[in-house]
């Protein structure tokens, strides 16, 4: 059965559905694209939604015929309904779930639509990094190379290890403070500050870091992918979470399809967001 549960994910469609409510039903994707970093949709309510493009999840993906078979739906995409998506976040197709993912954020941008009862705030334009000054924590885990937090940690000469499946990703001086990926559980249980990679929602590793980490560890979860309603992730112990909210939805499909990144559309299109409990 192609079918993979992820608790964060449950919890946030749940909380999308009791807020949308019986209109979920008439809502369908009207555009779907992916691309070289971004892949998102629009809906037919009009809210747009990204997700990171897992590129490196599809190394089979070199010829036709192993192409269609990692994305079986090209072609009929536009018109199907959310309902559809959001089963296909569950699915161990990576781009199946990338969509399904993207789908959820622009969900996530309705209900901030419709509700505005929430115990979080939402600031618009504002960087998660900004939010963080690195030198009040005496320990760090970086998951994911996260360039901008990396460079804030190096130049602050702070104590920090950042776990990354590749080390390729890193360069110079953050070339000593890597350590692989399968090593968290030595790391992230003794750490004040963890910042992580909105791809881990993507994969399905999220909640297990959660778990490693310490309690009153203050925990950033940040990226495009981290762009829906942050009421689960508050609940396991994130305490910030930084995404993006899609102004304009056509055009920055257009952006993404063209192989464009968040230097063509920041400021635009989309604006950077940072949520934080209140």
């Amino acid at each position: 059965m192609e079918d993979e549960r992820n608790i964060i994910i449950e919890e946030t469609i749940e909380k999308i559905e009791s807020t949308i409510g019986a209109e979920l039903d008439q809502i369908t994707v009207e555009r779907a694209v992916f691309g070289l970093f971004f892949s998102g949709v629009k809906l037919s309510t009009g809210q747009g939604g990204l997700c990171f493009t897992p590129v490196k999840e599809m190394p089979e993906a070199v010829c036709c015929p192993s192409t269609a078979k990692a994305m079986p739906l090209s072609g009929k995409l536009a018109g199907r309904s959310v309902l559809k998506y959001i089963e296909d976040v569950h699915s161990k197709n990576p781009l199946k779930r990338t969509l399904g993912i993207a789908t959820l954020n622009a969900l996530s941008t309705l209900c901030w639509e419709k509700a505005d009862d929430r115990n979080y705030e939402i600031i618009m334009g504002e960087d998660a990094f900004d939010k963080v000054d690195v030198t009040q924590f005496k320990k760090t885990v970086v998951i994911g190379a996260l360039v901008p937090m990396l460079k804030k940690l190096t130049n602050a000469e702070a104590d920090f290890k950042v776990l990354e499946m590749d080390s390729r990703t890193l360069k110079g001086k953050e070339l000593e403070h890597f350590a692989p990926a399968t090593d968290a559980e030595l790391y992230i249980p003794d750490a004040d500050l963890i910042v992580i990679t909105g791809v881990t929602i993507l994969n399905n590793t999220l909640y297990d870091l959660l778990k490693m980490a310490k309690k009153g560890a203050e925990i950033i979860v940040t990226g495009p992918t981290a762009s829906m309603l942050p009421d689960a992730f508050f609940k396991y112990g994130v305490t910030l979470l930084g995404g993006i909210i899609v102004t304009k939805a056509d055009e920055i499909l257009d952006i993404i399809s063209e192989g464009g990144s968040g230097y063509h559309f920041f400021g635009k299109y989309a604006e950077r967001t940072v949520v934080r409990s209140v």
